[in-house]
């Protein structure tokens, strides 16, 4: 651990093409990346089945399926498979990243949707809304919270398995891990794992706070006055 803590404070691995700034840099465009496409993809659907209350099952099933497939194999898989060379080796990456990073982003969409009161979503049909009008002016707002957690489910497991993109040749910070591995030089190997860990950790906090700014004052106010009452206060409510 303390050969790992000097490895990561010795100046020299902080600046040039392969310090640690610049690695931290490529890891968190891979991860934007994936989360901006997968972001698109998952939410335009999990936001029509929840709304329609349609293809629950069948997206349930293939986010299941998408969640088991093993993301080293499925990597190296499409790289050889369809040519893709050095130059090229983003798309494989963000291929395989982008069909890990959907079926959290998917659930927590449709989740919240369908999480909001049914009787909620009536009151606005009677007081004329059109049904896109009912999805982002009242669905969409209090289904914020669980979409944020789904985001940030996503982004734990993006970030963490970028690191693969390595393995193909990419930056990020997976390169401490797979070039140190032939030399079997572990105090490089573990300071990249703290990296990984403490950008996790930092990108957590973010967006958690993120979550909780994003929550309707309305809904914020209820569990506010919730938490005021005593059981026996809630019980009788």
């Amino acid at each position: 651990m303390l050969d790992g803590l000097n490895w990561l404070l010795d100046p020299a691995h902080w600046t040039g093409s392969r310090g640690i700034p610049t690695r931290l840099l490529e890891h968190l465009a891979i991860t934007g990346m994936t989360l901006l496409i997968a972001g698109v993809i998952a939410l335009a659907a999990g936001l029509a089945i929840g709304h329609t209350r349609r293809g629950r099952g069948l997206v349930v099933g293939l986010s299941g399926a998408l969640r088991a497939m093993p993301t080293l194999g499925l990597l190296v898989f499409i790289a050889v498979q369809f040519g893709f060379g050095v130059r090229m080796a983003i798309i494989p990456t963000l291929i395989v990243l982008v069909v890990l990073a959907i079926p959290p982003i998917l659930a927590g969409a449709y989740a919240g949707i369908e999480s909001v009161d049914p009787a909620t979503v009536d009151a606005s049909r009677a007081l004329g809304l059109t049904e896109w009008q009912i999805l982002w002016r009242v669905e969409f707002p209090l289904a914020l919270p669980l979409i944020v957690g789904g985001l940030r489910s996503a982004m734990l497991q993006v970030v963490a398995t970028a690191t693969v993109a390595a393995y193909i040749s990419l930056g990020g910070l997976g390169r401490f891990l797979f070039d140190a591995l032939p030399l079997r030089d572990y105090p490089q190997m573990l300071a990249g794992a703290l990296l990984v860990a403490a950008l996790a950790l930092i990108l957590d906090l973010l967006f958690l706070l993120v979550g909780k700014a994003v929550l309707p004052t309305g809904v914020r106010a209820a569990r506010g006055n919730r938490r005021s009452k005593t059981p026996t206060e809630r019980t009788a409510a």
